[in-house]
């Protein structure tokens, strides 16, 4: 299961959210999204977890919880809009 982690401070990298998360279960993945030119965090990033109820956990551990002055926000992530069918 895949989750949505925002309002993740600007310095903020892979590894500490990785860090944050494992607490919670087994971790496919810990990613922060960044910008391509810069590569600078964009504030938000995705975990992913094996099994549903670790994600469930880290919803529940995570959400809301101040990490270096910033409330997270996290919850189940929303499939990507695919580009619409050209015609």
């Amino acid at each position: 299961m895949k989750l949505y982690v925002g309002n993740l401070s600007k310095k903020y990298t892979d590894a500490q959210l990785n860090e944050l998360a494992a607490p919670f279960g087994k971790l496919i993945s810990a990613n922060v999204a960044t910008e391509r030119s810069s590569g600078e965090s964009k504030g938000f990033g995705f975990l992913e977890f094996s099994n549903a109820d670790e994600a469930r956990a880290a919803i529940t551990g995570l959400h809301g919880k101040d990490v270096n002055g910033q409330i997270l926000k996290v919850n189940e992530a929303k499939p990507r809009n695919e580009a619409a069918p050209k015609s």
